[in-house]
């Protein structure tokens, strides 16, 4: 194996990282072995966020509408799989956003006894968290044939794990964390296939494809990548010594590829079974012209969410990273920018610079859509987080120039080893501050503080804190029933499910317009300012990172006589809350 010193140059090949010796597997297995460990540990820590319940619906709808197409008549009408309350998917409004892994979480939670709303949530944040670790190893794996270095692999690896947003996320974001991770993971095979093409390779680079396909048809963007990814194998390797070439034709393997694509995207979203092909990019146009009809709490003013700023995502992904990564992915696209002036496009006659040039498409494509056709945005930039591998493998770039820099006889070598260090360090500080701040590291910023926060950006817009909140009140509360309000009900509704029982039963969402709540909670959103004292007094909050998340207010005693509540009953899959 390579010692640090011989990290591969710019040009090197991407063709065949040697073999993984017993240092390398001892450190990848103990690497993804803790990550393992922290998911299994730390996935019932996190509340319920505020799309969770509809993605859970969404899951639903989706599977009675399979069983009513695959099953038997008298099977399919059974209620526990054609539960009345579940809308037919013709007429459900999300009929067009891709299911597939909320139906997986559905019949795994199902086939392992989760009947309970609290440990079926938490067998999903499992879910999302153990698809998030396949993503990991996906950017290991890629980081390691672009480097031939695992050192540096497992450093890009543990870059995504210290992010400290994305971490948190990947408990409990189904869309955007499991998109993310999936895409990674469709990105390794077809590097894959470009390095050692074969019929079985284009396979299985087609189920990966059609995965993400069937989270979101964002996905589609991966036929174009592999497309160019194939013409420019065709148009190049063919002059290198001794390079691979499929046994029939680069244009056969592409075509195999893309009809099994396809096939596997249409076979794993139930919407496409009766719909025209042309419904396929109309989902996908639909993600540009949707119309959230909220604003951004954007630099202390609200702006709906089709009117943003162009540099909109560009703040959001420099506040919210850790600022070494950030430093590290410039210095990495420098580094390309420069070989790239340096040899023109013969760059694109080696390995290396072609997988290059796919990263670049990767990481910079979907920017440039935004920046063009300017869709709804919302959330931060957290429908943009499939770029960040590709923006970590240009921040190992980034730290490869700095490490050769360090090895050079120039006086300048000094400095890229004092900027290592402090990049170094800076890491560490993040990781100190993602267990501070557990389970709340979704309101990391990296280096605003908390009052400028508090008063120009969205804080803890998943509602996680509401979980908190609602475990304080059961606990210093002994009535039988206790009537909470907040602005939105959601978020108290959906972190009652993950209470247990016995505080399910007691805790009623009520609307604040019917002045009959006990309490009042509130996460902020929309109202970055303090409350007027009619809503109560303030008998708990929670901060993360300095930046207040979660206020509970109690109104006076004339308030505490509630009459005529009924318990809300919840459905999930045959259980009541």
């Amino acid at each position: 194996m390579k010692p640090p010193e011989a990290l591969s140059a710019p040009d090197t090949s991407a063709r065949a990282p040697q073999r993984a010796g017993r240092n390398q597997r001892m450190a990848v297995a103990l690497f993804f072995g803790a990550l393992l460990a922290l998911g299994l540990g730390l996935h019932r820590d996190y509340g319920m966020s505020w799309d969770e319940v509809n993605n859970h619906l969404n899951g639903l709808v989706n599977l009675k509408y399979v069983a009513q197409r695959l099953l038997p008549a008298s099977m399919a009408q059974n209620p526990s799989l054609n539960p009345a309350w579940v809308p037919a998917l013709a007429t459900y409004k999300d009929r067009d956003h891709g299911a597939l892994f909320e139906m997986l979480v559905t019949v795994s939670g199902q086939v392992l006894g989760a009947h309970d709303s609290r440990a079926f949530y938490f067998w999903r944040h499992l879910c999302v968290f153990l698809v998030f670790m396949l993503g990991v190893w996906a950017l290991y794996r890629l980081a390691w044939v672009r480097f031939a270095n695992w050192r540096l692999a497992l450093i890009a690896a543990g870059m995504l794990v210290l992010s400290p947003r994305l971490f948190a996320e990947a408990f409990y974001n189904g869309k955007d964390l499991v998109f993310m991770a999936l895409y990674a993971l469709a990105m390794y095979t077809l590097v894959e296939l470009l390095r050692r093409p074969s019929w079985q390779r284009a396979i299985l680079h087609a189920i990966t494809t059609a995965a993400a396909i069937d989270l979101r048809a964002q996905g589609l963007q991966l036929l174009l990548l592999t497309a160019i990814g194939l013409a420019l194998e065709a148009a190049l390797a063919q002059r290198e010594t001794g390079s691979l070439r499929p046994r029939w034709g680069w244009g056969w393997l592409f075509l195999l590829y893309l009809a099994a694509a396809l096939a596997f995207a249409v076979a794993g979203w139930p919407y496409l079974w009766t719909a025209a092909w042309s419904d396929l990019a109309q989902a996908s146009e639909g993600l540009r012209s949707y119309a959230w009809p909220h604003a951004n709490l954007y630099f202390g003013r609200f702006v709906p969410a089709n009117q943003l700023p162009w540099h909109y995502v560009f703040v959001w992904l420099s506040i919210t990273t850790p600022l070494p990564y950030t430093l590290a992915a410039l210095l990495g696209l420098a580094a390309g920018l420069r070989h790239l002036v340096r040899t023109g496009l013969g760059v694109l006659r080696t390995p290396a610079g072609r997988l290059d040039a796919l990263l670049l498409l990767w990481l910079l494509g979907p920017l440039v859509f935004v920046l063009a056709l300017r869709p709804s945005l919302y959330d931060g930039w957290r429908h943009l987080y499939f770029v960040y591998p590709a923006f970590l493998l240009w921040a190992g770039r980034g730290l490869h120039a700095l490490w050769q820099a360090t090895r050079q006889p120039a006086k300048g070598r000094w400095f890229a080893l004092a900027v290592l260090v402090l990049m170094a360090a800076e890491t560490v500080r993040t990781a100190v501050r993602m267990v501070q701040m557990h389970p709340y590291q979704n309101v990391y910023f990296s280096f605003l503080p908390a009052a400028v926060v508090e008063q120009q950006f969205e804080r803890d817009y998943w509602g996680l804190a509401y979980r908190q909140g609602l475990e304080w009140i059961a606990a210093h509360d002994a009535s039988p029933r206790i009537p909470v309000a907040a602005p939105f009900l959601t978020p108290v509704s959906n972190n009652i499910f993950v209470l247990p029982a016995a505080e399910r039963e007691r805790l009623q969402p009520v609307t604040r317009k019917s002045n009959n709540h006990r309490y009042f909670l509130t996460g902020y959103r929309w109202h970055p300012q303090s409350y007027a004292d009619s809503v109560g007094r303030e008998v708990y909050s929670i901060r993360a990172g300095g930046v207040k998340i979660l206020s509970v207010f109690k109104r006076k005693a004339a308030a505490d006589s509630v009459v005529g509540l009924e318990p809300k009953k919840a459905r999930l899959i045959n259980t009541s809350r």
